[in-house]
């Protein structure tokens, strides 16, 4: 069998032969009970799924899509990214175990590790989020039961060699877990490079169209993927068929609009590089950003996030900078068509080593809009920040 690219296999899953005749997509299938022929074969899961929470075909097919895009040997569904991520913390961690992460891990997954399983006796250390391979690496101490891993990391993108934590890791009987949304299972492949568990919001680029909420968990080893099965088992957590069928859709097209997102993104990431107003653009794809060399070492593609550190400003101002565009939304969101804007400086509060910014910190996502819109767009923005900057 030939050796086909990403964008390739993920529409020839669609195409394959001997199915018979059959739509293109398989059919929207909404059930809860699923009848059987027989009384011997009802608890035969290999006749199909037993009941609607074992997914119906939409779900199906998705599942082992994303499971050949990861190179894993399971991809579990859960209804958000947040779950993709807490699933294998409640199956893989118990009290008493230790987890280590940095200080830019995704707000919602820090707050699940300060407050729900510190409250059941799983405690989190926090390192500097520059913190490099050996630093983790230097960290890990018997109690250590997991490494959790965002590269690049949440709002401030820094870069970690995943490859390296994760050798050390598996050396010392550590697991690892890497939140690869911002790589969409496309431009990084985690299993590859050791790791246990590869994560991904399917909300984001996956899904593609700002229309569901879902999230994915990869994994390879046989132990965990049962503890993983089983916690979404026990939880009861499903997707509807509906979504699966969305999600299922836009990764037909993932490739595509990832690279096309991507080439803009770096348009616009040049640009407000030299602009006056700019002190630093955090995009690890940039060339001379921080993060650039790992990135270019490890990574087929790149995300259209990016952070960027304005010269100066406060609340009021970056308000300006928002409120002054009409082309970026204001969302919480990014993997979707189009383009939003937020303004996350108050973020860096809750973080134990925070960050020495220059000023107010933006993330940009960049959609399929035209870059040179996008660019004239920013301009009055940037016009509105300085002005603001001003007011006495």
């Amino acid at each position: 069998m030939p050796t086909h690219s990403d964008r390739t296999r993920l529409i020839a899953s669609a195409t394959r032969r001997g199915q018979g005749r059959r739509p293109v997509n398989p059919p929207l299938e909404r059930a809860s009970t699923m009848l059987s022929d027989t009384a011997g074969v009802m608890r035969d899961e290999a006749a199909g799924p037993t009941y609607g929470l074992s997914g119906t075909s939409a779900a199906r097919a998705l599942r082992h899509a994303l499971a050949d895009l990861e190179g894993a040997a399971e991809a579990f569904l859960v209804p958000s990214g947040l779950a993709a991520v807490t699933v294998p913390l409640l199956a893989l961690l118990r009290p008493g175990d230790e987890v280590i992460t940095t200080d830019a891990v995704y707000g919602p997954t820090r707050r699940f590790l300060s407050r729900y399983q510190a409250a059941r006796g799983v405690t989190t250390r926090f390192l500097p989020a520059d913190a490099g391979a050996a630093d983790v690496v230097a960290g890990l101490t018997g109690r250590t039961r997991l490494v959790l891993m965002e590269s690049p990391a949440s709002l401030t993108f820094e870069m970690v060699d995943v490859a390296a934590v994760a050798r050390a890791c598996r050396a010392r009987g550590v697991l690892t877990v890497v939140d690869n949304t911002w790589a969409a299972g496309l431009a990084y492949r985690p299993l590859a490079h050791g790791v246990d568990v590869s994560v991904q919001a399917v909300t984001k680029y996956v899904g593609g169209h700002s229309d569901v909420l879902m999230g994915s968990i990869a994994v390879d080893d046989p132990a965990c993927r049962r503890a993983i099965g089983d916690v979404i088992e026990d939880l009861g957590w499903h997707v509807s068929p509906d979504d699966a069928w969305l999600a299922l859709r836009g990764l037909r097209t993932l490739p595509l609009r990832y690279a096309e997102q991507a080439r803009s993104a770096l348009v616009v990431a040049e640009w407000l590089q030299g602009r006056p107003e700019v002190s630093r653009v955090l995009y690890p794809p940039l060339p001379g950003a921080a993060g650039h060399d790992l990135w270019t070492r490890d990574f087929s593609g790149a995300a259209s996030l990016m952070g960027v550190v304005m010269k100066g400003g406060d609340g009021a101002a970056g308000a300006a900078f928002l409120d002054a565009l009409t082309l970026f939304g204001l969302g919480y969101s990014w993997g979707g068509f189009e383009s939003l804007i937020t303004c996350e400086t108050h973020q860096m509060a809750y973080r134990a080593h925070p960050p020495a910014l220059e000023g107010e910190l933006i993330r940009l996502h960049v959609g399929l809009e035209d870059p040179a819109d996008l660019i004239a767009d920013l301009e009055h923005g940037l016009a509105a920040f300085a002005a603001a900057l001003t007011v006495p």
